[in-house]
């Protein structure tokens, strides 16, 4: 998945980003107070992006796996 695509469907899910950094960038949920690191590569691995949404108390799409 693109890192542009995630950041949009992390922030249409209300998340901001709390503070930018040189590998990663924290992202924060105010819903939850959960926060979570977003590494700044071009391409997140799919396996990753569902670990970050879990761990920012969002529900991972499923695509029928």
């Amino acid at each position: 998945m693109k890192r542009k695509e995630f950041v949009r469907k992390l922030e249409s899910a209300g998340c901001v980003l709390l503070r930018p950094g040189g590998r990663h960038d924290i992202y924060f949920n105010p819903a939850n107070s959960l926060k979570q690191p977003v590494p700044r590569h071009s391409e997140i691995h799919e396996k990753l992006a569902r670990h970050i949404l879990k761990h920012l108390g969002l529900e991972p799409e499923t695509n029928g796996k």
